[in-house]
């Protein structure tokens, strides 16, 4: 089954479905034809621990019931720096939109009016 995914690095979200089958490794390669940088000088990550790429997506706890379409599981990516070292996972959070002014929260409640 596939696992649907989103894969974050500083301010770069990739959104990428995969079989559950496929070894971390090959999901590097994906990665690595999106962002041209070779799967060794990648590191990815889940519920941060970093994933070992000669197990499966599934073996690491990615499947198509947790890793689904409508809300995708998040993987760190971590970049092999000049020095050889990865450099320290950072993910930027997206920001969270103000909240709905008066006249847009009657438009929720599908024009009701809200009781007096």
């Amino acid at each position: 089954m596939d696992a649907f995914m989103m894969i974050q690095r500083k301010k770069l979200t990739i959104f990428t479905d995969a079989k559950d089958n496929i070894l971390v490794n090959e999901l590097k390669k994906i990665i690595g034809c999106i962002i041209k940088v070779a799967p060794a000088n990648q590191q990815l990550y889940y519920k941060d621990e970093i994933m070992d790429e000669t197990k499966t997506l599934s073996e690491c706890g990615l499947n198509s019931t947790i890793a689904k379409a409508q809300s995708p599981a998040t993987i760190g990516l971590a970049l092999k720096m000049e020095n050889g070292e990865f450099e320290p996972l950072e993910m930027v959070p997206y920001s969270l939109p103000p909240e709905l002014p008066y006249v847009m929260k009657n438009q929720e409640t599908n024009g009701q009016e809200p009781p007096m």
